[in-house]
């Protein structure tokens, strides 16, 4: 009878093999059949800019996160510049905001001239620290009596303390706009109450993104949000080169404008999106929910799955909290060393991670501008944590090998940290018993 075994054998190997080799992103998006069908309708339309899609999607973003006012643009950092302009940021302004984020949440302070600050954040969790804003308020508002914009970041899905810091900005008559780029579909509870992410009772204004790898995807896209009027329609003004086209009027022939006829009355960008971003937006917008459902059921099994001694003893999980939307899921190591130790550990088995973020305040743009300045708690989220792979269409498969890798990296870790203290207790014995060694023999040379 024919042995078989070596086949299996070779059979079995040459599935593993194939197993680690499929690279598992840290997040990805999900287009399905209906947004492809969505986007080919726009491509076969007379619109695929400039028509109906834009104004739906504006509208479905307004009942999604509940508020009255919603300006989708190009991209996320768009939406920041926009608001910034529509609130006139200017050279006289002050902009703060957290130094855990991306690099965005601080150029739209600098794009309009303002004097960008930094405050710190809470270690654990890497949200602006209210007390930290209070204090840099404190020394800077009253002493030079200037006013500007606040713009705390819902990190990684979860909600910044708003109702916080509103209290403290308009105190010294700060705009507060919150970057919910993370955030969609996240809540949070004030006074018994539950509010959604990007509702803006307690900001002036928020944004979003459509990045890919956000909570929806539009390829590219943004939105501004707000409940004032006034800076919905400054807005909209702004994204489209600062031009309005007056509506015909009657009243005599020379108050009459022909249909053509458009006046620009601001300096603006052509910020716009497209119908076709439009329409993937509205058709991923419609599957927010179950989206949510697997980030949070995939955080959950996460959660259960890591809570093990030799994962502890390496590293450490973000706090639980309810309405967490879980755009990252984010775990700190307790020595940034074996951080990146890990990082480059997972990289080589294609699992790839990522590393949200590096402190603005150390790059080289804000260090020319503000010297160098540590921060303690961004220092000491960012020296020890990583973004594991999350994301709706991740299976408990893809998630089982992320968490043998990390099984194994801290098996490793844990093995060679008990030898190193093992062979450091070896070699002072021996050095222990050389320098005795050597005592005896000085006494018995000087004798």
């Amino acid at each position: 009878m024919l042995d078989t075994a070596p086949a299996r054998c070779a059979d079995s190997r040459k599935g593993m093999s194939k197993r680690l080799s499929s690279r598992i992103p840290y997040s990805r998006q999900w287009i399905d059949e209906s947004d492809i069908a969505e986007v080919v309708d726009v491509l076969r339309s007379d619109f695929v800019t400039q028509g109906a899609a834009v104004e739906k999607f504006e509208e479905d973003l307004t009942k999604a996160v509940g508020v009255r006012f919603a300006v989708v643009v190009a991209n996320g950092s768009a939406a920041l510049d926009l608001v910034c302009a529509a609130l006139e940021v200017n050279s006289e302004s002050v902009g703060i905001t957290s130094p855990i984020t991306f690099a965005a949440s601080a150029n739209c302070l600098l794009h309009g001239g303002a004097a960008v600050k930094f405050a710190d954040v809470d270690p654990l969790t890497g949200l602006m620290a209210p007390e930290n804003l209070k204090a840099l308020l404190e020394s800077k508002a009253q002493r030079d009596n200037v006013r500007g914009i606040v713009i705390p970041v819902s990190l990684a899905g979860r909600v910044a303390n708003l109702p916080e810091i509103q209290t403290i900005a308009k105190k010294y008559n700060f705009s507060v706009v919150e970057d919910a780029a993370h955030s969609l579909g996240a809540t949070y509870t004030f006074g018994g109450n539950i509010y959604r992410s990007g509702s803006c009772a307690h900001t002036d204004a928020a944004i979003l993104s459509f990045h890919p790898v956000k909570q929806i995807c539009c390829g590219e896209g943004g939105a501004v949000l707000t409940n004032r009027r006034e800076l919905a329609d400054s807005l909209r003004l702004l994204r489209n080169h600062g031009i309005r086209r007056p509506s015909a009027n009657g009243g005599g022939s020379q108050n009459v404008r022909p249909g053509w006829f458009y006046e620009q009355v601001a300096p603006g960008w052509n910020y716009r999106l497209s119908d076709i971003q439009a329409v993937l937006g509205c058709s991923q917008l419609a599957r927010l929910d179950r989206f949510l459902d697997l980030r949070r059921t995939l955080a959950a099994r996460y959660r259960n799955l890591l809570d093990r001694p030799h994962f502890k003893a390496v590293f450490r999980l973000c706090p639980q909290e309810p309405g967490h939307a879980w755009h990252l899921f984010v775990i700190h190591f307790f020595d940034g060393k074996r951080r990146d130790a890990a990082y480059e550990f997972l990289r080589e088995r294609n699992i790839q991670t990522q590393v949200h973020y590096i402190p603005l305040n150390r790059h080289p743009l804000h260090v020319e501008r503000l010297g160098e300045t540590v921060l303690p708690g961004a220092e000491a989220y960012f020296r020890g944590c990583l973004s594991i792979p999350l994301f709706p269409k991740l299976s408990f498969e893809e998630q089982d090998r992320v968490v043998e890798a990390l099984d194994e990296f801290c098996r490793r870790q844990l093995r060679f940290g008990r030898e190193v203290v093992s062979m450091t207790r070896t070699s002072l014995s021996v050095a222990n018993t050389t320098c005795s060694a050597m005592r005896s023999l000085n006494r018995a040379n000087m004798n």
